[in-house]
């Protein structure tokens, strides 16, 4: 009997089983990987029909686990884990395997921003040196906003379709956790490098906050090394201190302090990030923070990276894209947000629509007669010469284009679909990038 399609279903062996169950029992369901893995030589991802090819990896440890197949990312379906924008739509291409190195033992990053610092030496509190390439031109190392936007494009949160439901803090971070399992970051297991700012309950409380403790517990000196750490967070308030400012995070009452001079860089950096269009529009901004303990015991920030999101934690790059997100969930389209990384030369569609085929793009136009940015708008443009599909285009000055998708387009099934009125979103008035 063919197993019925469906996102999150795996083929093992001959045995269909959640994928999420796979996740939870690895270890018991070991037997099964391995038969998977001895006389098939892959699993099947179900969602699509026919079938798709999973790589079977099993860690030095025994652990096993499934990854997509090399290339075939973009054949699954738009809410399948294993879903992948085409090549040359992702910012991640930019990097060497030097940079993201992934085996069957997980991934391995190479972070450019250092994690210890050796006493001797004086403290700046200034960026990490810029990455350097290869001969290629391909990154060597990950930067902090590369390494935000890998977290956020590998546990899937710039993707959204109208039938996975709104995504809450809590179900970004138990994504997250998921694919920092088997993650090294400059050699080290993330759980020492990395604190993922856990969902705020009354239950939780005592446990987060010991979970805290532990995890700053583990900075500070070690001989004459200071060891540093990364926390990832939503940024709720921006206070001013008598030395600088203080982050503080949702769901965390500990803040993160940090110099003036730092902020001052970081605003002018990810300047919508740290703008009006949050506090205007509902949107979020979440921050991926290096930081050291004090000699009193307070978590400094002396480095940052930091992305404006939507309220639903699609990732965007102006006030504009923060509105034309809203409105394409308004109208229930399927779509995915490609991120850039480190690499400022990436010529990506805004947004890609995943609910048709060939897929659509989207491109906001926020700004007008900037030389610099009208280049970049031109080569925009010989890009979709060269890629099909239909291509949505909004002059920011002009009313928002026609977003509902057209019954007459070849689509991706979705039973669930009806047809929404046309949204009546405010639209900003600051400047886009």
């Amino acid at each position: 009997m063919t197993p019925t399609p469906g996102p999150g279903r795996i083929q093992l062996a001959g045995r269909t089983v959640q994928l999420a169950w796979l996740r939870e029992h690895s270890t018991q369901a070991a037997p099964l990987f391995a038969r998977a893995r001895a006389e098939v030589g892959h699993a099947w991802c179900l969602c699509r029909r026919p079938a798709l090819r999973l790589v079977i990896r099993c860690t030095r440890t025994g652990r096993y686990h499934v990854a997509g197949w090399p290339g075939e990312g973009e054949q699954h379906d738009p809410t399948c884990p294993f879903h992948k924008l085409a090549p040359g739509l992702s910012g991640r291409d930019h990097y060497s395997t030097q940079a993201i190195r992934e085996t069957d033992d997980g991934v391995s990053i190479r972070l450019a921003a250092p994690l210890t610092h050796q006493l001797a030496k004086p403290e700046t509190h200034e960026s990490a040196p810029e990455e350097t390439s290869d001969d290629a031109g391909s990154r060597r190392l990950v930067g902090l906003l590369g390494l935000l936007h890998w977290l956020w494009e590998a546990a899937q949160l710039n993707v959204w379709h109208p039938q996975t439901g709104r995504p809450t803090w809590r179900t970004c971070h138990a994504r997250l956790r998921h694919q920092l399992r088997e993650t090294t970051i400059n050699g080290r297991a993330v759980d020492e490098v990395l604190y993922v700012v856990p969902s705020f309950t009354p239950a939780a409380a005592d446990a987060n906050t010991a979970a805290l403790d532990a995890f700053r517990a583990t900075l500070g000196r070690h001989g004459t090394t200071e060891r540093r750490a990364l926390i990832l967070g939503q940024i709720k308030e921006v206070a001013p201190t008598p030395y600088g400012v203080a982050y503080r995070l949702a769901h965390q009452r500990t803040p993160l302090y940090a110099r003036a001079a730092l902020h001052e860089r970081a605003a002018r950096s990810y300047r919508h990030a740290f703008g009006k269009t949050a506090t205007e529009h509902r949107a979020t901004r979440i921050a991926l923070f290096v930081v050291e303990r004090s000699p009193k015991g307070h978590l400094i920030a002396v480095d940052l990276a930091a992305m404006l999101t939507t309220a639903t934690y699609i990732p965007a790059d102006s006030s504009y894209e923060v509105v034309m997100a809203d409105a394409l969930a308004a109208c229930r389209r399927a779509f995915i947000k490609p991120l850039r990384y480190d690499s400022a030369e990436a010529v990506l569609p805004d947004f890609v629509l995943t609910d048709v085929v060939p897929a659509a793009y989207v491109e906001v136009y926020g700004i007008h007669g900037r030389e610099t940015y009208d280049r970049r708008k031109a080569e925009k443009r010989e890009f979709y010469q060269r890629h099909p599909g239909q291509l949505i285009e909004w002059d920011v000055t002009q009313p928002l284009p026609e977003l509902v998708r057209r019954a007459s387009a070849a689509r991706v099934p979705d039973a669930g679909h009806q047809t929404p009125a046309r949204p009546h979103l405010h639209v900003p008035t600051e400047p886009a990038v």
